[in-house]
């Protein structure tokens, strides 16, 4: 938009006339300028960059790719740069250069010029091969080139690399999850401000990050120097650790048949009671090992997982003669951390904690780390901060209403509209007839329903969709692969269109609301089938 208005202000200045402005915008196509990161063939992943060619957004897009952990090989395919105000040889040196420091293991490069000056400065040890077309390229290619890769793709539009990108993702159905990676990384340093500066941070990737994916959230918050990652259970931390991840990551739940992964992927569990305590030290002595690292879990009040307030000093003195767990942390949930009406179980909450803390310091000869804050904590009770907090879905733009912080919605969840049907007064819509039409109306079927994660309580009117401008109310029940919307009061709608679920104009918070229950359950709801893509602007 800033560049459009740019140009109109340049036409004005040159007296262009309005008219001729106004038919040459009319002329202009929507071109997608974000960096996006989407599932590729043969368990590779694609960073679609194929819009630009110069050289600060080539160091952007491999710094992006840097931050993806699980590929076995990182692969760039590159066009000709083209007017960077340098010689060729001078600015296809600092290319390689880039491709080098960035350990960029195989290069594409298609072009007149590109493969001719770019091969005398790489490393013997990066692959290279060359195409004068991307056509050539595409004839050429064969899908099982770039398994279990990472390939970024970044070239003058002029190229037409948008093929290529076609040529490389996997195909599934038009409802999509948009998660913007660089919004992750920007609420992440809005709570950082509101922290001491020895303060620590634990990120919660549990639950497949809220919904929103999580080898590709947890790289991006490793890079951006969290100092724990959050997991529910082992095979949630498992899969990060394939993934590339070597922050230290905590497991919630933890059971015996889970000890030998967690040894394995060097995965920290909670004990949280003595039937797990004694379970996993027993577990450490047959296998012959010391001083693992474990968090202790306190019950304050939430009355779900934890040792009680009365267990501790027990604890404090089995703790104290061994010597196969390190105590990392101890730590507590609030319970409702977001309510003022709460706010004085919330300060008994801490009396509790602090008490126990202390009364196990008391028993050990090292120090550990205290942690009770969760995302809204850190805003409404800046002094239960501690020595680390717990960030949950406030990191995703969805948190309680406050000044301190600007924040910005991560996941956007989209979908496109299959038909349009033009329904007369007095018929009815969707299953069950519970929608029957007062007018003459135009009904719109959307590619979601409650197999995706749509909750069928938003049928008949309680939901709504947003779409050109405004919003569209659900008709009739929510289908499992589909939902039809009323729009007849919206014009100019047509069969292929983008819909919003929820995103930036239609927040999640107000979906949940209409569905009668809370955001979490919305993001965590959304289905697997539903594909995920990344993108960073």
């Amino acid at each position: 938009v800033q560049n459009c208005i740019t140009c109109i202000a340049v036409l004005l200045y040159l007296k262009i006339n309005v008219i001729v402005i106004n038919q040459r915008l009319a002329n202009l196509h929507a071109v997608d300028m974000r960096l996006q990161l989407k599932a590729g063939v043969n368990q590779s992943i694609v960073i679609n960059d194929s819009y630009s060619a110069d050289l600060t957004s080539l160091n952007s897009a491999l710094h992006f790719l840097a931050q993806q952990h699980g590929a076995k090989q990182r692969v760039v395919i590159l066009s000709d740069f083209a007017e960077s105000g340098k010689k060729e040889e001078e600015l296809y040196a600092l290319i390689a250069d880039a491709l080098v420091k960035n350990n960029v293991q195989q290069v594409v490069a298609i072009g007149d010029f590109i493969p001719k000056y770019l091969p005398p400065y790489l490393s013997s040890t990066i692959g290279f091969n060359a195409y004068k077309s991307t056509e050539e390229f595409i004839q050429s290619h064969r899908s099982s080139l770039f398994a279990n890769a990472a390939v970024l793709i970044k070239g003058a539009r002029t190229f037409g690399f948008e093929r290529i990108a076609d040529l490389l993702e996997t195909k599934v159905h038009q409802t999509v999850l948009e998660i913007n990676l660089a919004y992750l990384a920007q609420n992440l340093k809005q709570y950082q401000k509101l922290l001491p500066p020895a303060t620590r941070v634990m990120a919660m990737v549990k639950a497949f990050s809220y919904g929103s994916g999580s080898a590709e959230i947890a790289g991006v918050l490793q890079f951006n120097n969290v100092d724990y990652l959050g997991v529910a259970y082992a095979d949630e931390g498992i899969e990060l650790r394939k993934a590339g991840i070597s922050l230290p990551i905590m497991v919630l739940n933890t059971d015996e048949a889970s000890f030998p992964s967690l040894l394995e992927f060097r995965l920290q569990p909670v004990l949280y009671s003595f039937l797990i305590f004694h379970q996993f030290t027993q577990y450490l002595k047959n296998q012959g090992i010391t001083s693992y690292p474990v968090h202790i879990e306190i019950d304050t009040g939430m009355n779900r997982l934890g040792f009680s307030p009365s267990q501790v000093q027990e604890l404090g003195a089995v703790l104290a003669v061994g010597s196969l767990l390190k105590v990392e942390s101890v730590f507590s949930h609030l319970a409702a951390s977001e309510e003022a009406a709460q706010d004085d179980f919330t300060r008994h909450q801490a009396q509790v904690f602090k008490n126990a803390a202390a009364q196990l310091q008391s028993s050990l000869q090292y120090s550990f780390l205290n942690h009770l804050s969760n995302s809204a904590a850190i805003v409404r009770h800046p002094h239960l901060t501690f020595d680390m907090v717990r960030l949950g879905i406030g990191l995703y733009g969805v948190e309680l209403a406050t000044t301190k912080l600007q924040l910005h919605p991560v996941a956007s969840l989209r979908s496109t509209i299959a038909q349009i049907k033009h329904v007369k007064k007095g018929e009815s819509v969707s299953y069950n007839r519970r929608t029957i039409l007062e007018r003459d109306s135009v009904i719109a079927t959307v590619r979601i329903g409650y197999a995706d994660g749509y909750p069928r309580s938003l049928g008949n009117g309680r939901g709504a969709m947003w779409l050109r401008g405004k919003r569209a109310p659900v008709a009739g029940s929510v289908c499992m692969d589909m939902t039809m919307i009323d729009v007849t009061d919206i014009e100019g709608v047509a069969e292929g269109d983008s819909v919003e679920i929820f995103g930036t104009r239609l927040p999640v918070q107000e979906l949940a609301h209409w569905a009668g229950t809370i955001p979490y359950e919305i993001m965590t709801s959304v289905s697997q089938r539903v594909k995920r893509i990344y993108f960073q602007e």
